[in-house]
């Protein structure tokens, strides 16, 4: 059964400016990116429904991934313990099968080498609000051990891919916390853990990414929609909340569809035709009212992917480009 991963705006944050002052007014110049990311990346159906996806469109995803889905209660669930709680509990569960896991762990090594961004969502989907530093990189040192121990706990060793091991060590370097919701402790151990970008932030509209003490902060925008255009996280699962209270009502999920899509595009046309800055989209991997928000997702990207100088990109490809820089400067 899929799991809701919610991501709930939170109240008292610090928004980024929605455009950075010194963004040239050469809109030309600069190409506009799409920057789209899935939390949890759990259920394999929506696996291929993504990669399917990417490749009809050109886009490049990134994957937010949670560790327990990378095993079952047997393989390594009753082991793991979040901060703060009790052993084998997870608020996302776990696998439910080794062969499920198994699936799962082809699936991201398949998008890995198609170009994706692996990056992680923590372990059990805990509200770490509270934390302290060595809380969180005891939990990205959970997830790390998950990931580059997946194939032996789920019994396939032999299968294991060449470049795996590097991969599951060096390879993750973007973070989304759960609920949005952080603390303190959080960025120090992010630096501590070697990640190079988090993705945890909400803005006022599109906003440049931050470099915040030698980590990139990104910022999933607040966007008109509706027909009072009143603002929503650019998230599926605010949607749903905006839309049925976040109640699934499968009658109505053409119209939310449509009204999704209108405020994707009308959120992309601002910057295409303004100063391009990059409009970064957040989804789960739940299909919320019968699926309205993966098909306006899928509807948008099949638009705009192709347009002249747009790139729809992972935030691990952001960070190269000069378009998701203040300046002209590397990060």
């Amino acid at each position: 059964m899929s799991r809701l991963l919610v991501c709930l705006p939170l109240l008292g944050l610090a928004f980024p400016a929605a455009a950075a002052e010194n963004v040239s007014p050469a809109a030309d110049a600069r190409k506009q990116l799409v920057v789209v990311s899935f939390d949890g990346a759990h259920d394999n159906r929506l696996w291929d429904k993504s990669l399917d996806m990417a490749a009809r469109t050109g886009a490049h995803f990134t994957y937010f991934l949670s560790c327990t889905f990378l095993m079952t209660r047997e393989t390594g669930g009753n082991a793991y313990q979040a901060p703060g709680h009790k052993a084998g509990k997870s608020n996302v569960g776990f696998g439910q099968t080794a062969d499920e896991v198994q699936t799962r762990l082809r699936n991201i090594w398949k998008a890995h080498t198609a170009g994706h961004d692996i990056g992680s969502h923590a372990c059990g989907h805990f509200d770490g609000k509270d934390w302290t530093e060595a809380e969180w990189v005891r939990e990205f040192s959970s997830f790390r051990a998950a990931l580059r121990d997946g194939w032996k706990n789920n019994g396939l060793a032999a299968e294991e891919p060449q470049g795996w091991q590097d991969f599951a060590q060096n390879d993750i370097k973007g973070f989304r916390v759960p609920y949005l919701s952080q603390s303190a402790g959080l960025v120090p151990a992010l630096k501590r853990f070697g990640f190079s970008y988090d993705a945890s932030l909400v803005s006022k509209g599109p906003a440049v990414p931050e470099l915040q003490n030698g980590l990139v902060r990104f910022a999933l925008p607040l966007i008109p929609e509706g027909p009072s255009g009143r603002r929503v996280i650019g998230m599926d699962y605010n949607l749903f909340v905006r839309h049925s209270m976040g109640v699934e009502n499968r009658k109505d999920s053409g119209m939310f569809e449509e009204r999704t899509l209108k405020a994707y595009r009308d959120a992309f046309n601002e910057q295409y035709t303004g100063k391009r800055i990059p409009l970064q989209l957040g989804f789960h991997f739940v299909e919320m009212n019968g699926g309205a928000y993966w098909r306006a997702l899928d509807r948008f990207l099949t638009e705009v992917c192709g347009k002249p100088d747009v790139a729809c990109v992972s935030h691990a490809q952001a960070l190269q480009l000069p378009e998701a820089r203040q300046t002209a400067g590397p990060f």
